[in-house]
Order: C-alpha cells, then sequence, then structure tokens
C-alpha cells in the first residue's frame, strides 16, 4: 500500500461519516467494450451522490431564476426522450442505474456544455446542441458519455484522490480533528463537474462506454465521430467550455473507430427491435 493511500484509509477511519472506508472497486461490468478498471474510492457513494444532489439542487435554482432553466420546452422534451432510451440500457453496466432518481434538464445559454452529476443528474446546454447544429445521434454520443462518467463514479474517484493529496500534504495530524460534516461534498461535486478535468483514463472510459450505450440505445455508434470532429472544428475557433474538462484530439476519433466494430452488432439488434 503506497504511502499517500496509507494516509487515506487512516483519514476514513477518522471521518467515518464521510467516507466508507479505503476500498478498492469494480463500479461497472465491463460491457461489450471492456471496462474492467478497479478504483480506489475513498468516500461513500451515498455521501457523494447527497453532495450532487445539493449541487444539482442550486445550478437548478440559479436557472430558474435567471429564467434560463427549461425555456426551449422543444429542446427539453428532445433531451429528455434521447435520454429516455439511454437510461434503461445503462443495465449493461449497472443493474442498479435505471432505478436511480435520474433528472434530465436544459439551460438556455449560448455555452456549449453538457455534464451529468452522480446519480443521474443530467443537464444540457442549449448553446453546445444549437452551435454544433447536433442531429439525435450525436446528441445522444454527448449523453452517453456525460452518462458513462456517472456509472463508473469518476467524480467519487476524484474526490477521493483529491482527499488523499491533500492528506499527503498536510498530515494526518491536521485533518483528524475535522468534523465530516466540513467537508462539503457538494462544493466538491461541483469544483469536479465545472472546473477539473476528468483523467485521460476516465475520458477514454466514457468515450467507450458512451459508445456502447447509444449504440444500444439504437443510436448509430458513428456519430460519436462526427460529434468529436464537430467538436475540434470548434476548438480551433471559439473552444466551448465542454472541452475544458472533455479534451478532443485526432487520438480520441481514432480510438472511438477502433472499438465501433466492438458494438457496432449491438446497434444493429436495437434498430430491429425498433
Amino acid at each position: 500500500m503506497t504511502r499517500s493511500r496509507r494516509f487515506g484509509c487512516a483519514l476514513a477511519t477518522a471521518l467515518g461519516l464521510a467516507f466508507a472506508g479505503c476500498a478498492t472497486v469494480q463500479t461497472t461490468q465491463p460491457g461489450a467494450v471492456g471496462i474492467e478498471r478497479k478504483q480506489t474510492m475513498l468516500v461513500s457513494e451515498e455521501s457523494v451522490e447527497q453532495g450532487a444532489a445539493k449541487a444539482y439542487a442550486t445550478e437548478l435554482h440559479d436557472a430558474q431564476g435567471g429564467g434560463k432553466l427549461n425555456s426551449d420546452p422543444v429542446l427539453t422534451a428532445r433531451v429528455r426522450r434521447i435520454s429516455e432510451r439511454l437510461i434503461p440500457v445503462t443495465a449493461a453496466f449497472r443493474p442498479d442505474a435505471p432505478n436511480w432518481k435520474w433528472e434530465i434538464n436544459t439551460l438556455a445559454t449560448p455555452e456549449m456544455n453538457a455534464y451529468a452529476m452522480p446519480g443521474g443528474k443530467i443537464m444540457v446546454y442549449s448553446g453546445l446542441v444549437e452551435k454544433l447544429q447536433l442531429s439525435d445521434a450525436e446528441l445522444a454520443a454527448v449523453l452517453g458519455h456525460e452518462i458513462s462518467h456517472a456509472l463508473r463514479e469518476h467524480t467519487r474517484e476524484r474526490v477521493s484522490r483529491d482527499y488523499a493529496q491533500k492528506v499527503a500534504l498536510v498530515g494526518l495530524a491536521v485533518v483528524t480533528g475535522v468534523d465530516a460534516s466540513a467537508l462539503d461534498l457538494a462544493d466538491a461535486v461541483a469544483s469536479v463537474t465545472f472546473q477539473l478535468p476528468h483523467s485521460r483514463e476516465q475520458e477514454a472510459e466514457a468515450d467507450v462506454m458512451g459508445l456502447e450505450l447509444m449504440a444500444r440505445a439504437g443510436y448509430d455508434p458513428h456519430a460519436a465521430v462526427t460529434l468529436w470532429n464537430k467538436m475540434m472544428a470548434a476548438d480551433k475557433s471559439a473552444p466551448p467550455q465542454f472541452l475544458s474538462t472533455h479534451p478532443s484530439s485526432a487520438n480520441r476519433v481514432a480510438e472511438l473507430e477502433r472499438h465501433i466494430p466492438q458494438v457496432e452488432p449491438l446497434y444493429q439488434q436495437a434498430a430491429r427491435r425498433s
């Protein structure tokens, strides 16, 4: 066990109300794309979901107060319709996920962004759809990618890593006296969602899992490639906020293309059923 992980486990013991203990977990099943990386968590799933619900409620309140929440009923209905096709097939990775308390909303803003917080709290910014002229399949690629971050609990993983780093820096003696309630997980979730980039491995997982989700839901997986090509074109002119935490590259597109043959049969099966 590494030094930082020893510190993290000790902190987990000291702050038992907020932490589930130092655990290595497999958050999802591999699926057709074969996601098998195990993750080390210090923070409990329940605590992070509670923090996400609080952070999301704040976002909804602010958006509603500014008249920007679901102000385009056509866009909101479209996002919800596509999401409702994706949510049932999340069971391929997590049997519990279709029963999460999903919330799907849109924000009227020229910013180009979208996110899914832990527990299935989704927001799509109108600027992303309008400026990139997204087809339903391309929008499904965006939503599948973001939902995959939630399925893999990437926010929980990132928060756990940040806490472990803080412990290693300041020393256990300083933090063991901190009450668990002082660790504002809502702020931590918001920080990961809006400010801090996901790691490359997290982004790669969300890309290929999202590819499988859209295929299982009956959306052509090739649309993920056209989506990221549009993202790269937008990045050259006016970088969208979406890319501040979701870096795009030619290598990313090549990786998506490499995985399309794995999910193409799933798409064909879904297409025959529809």
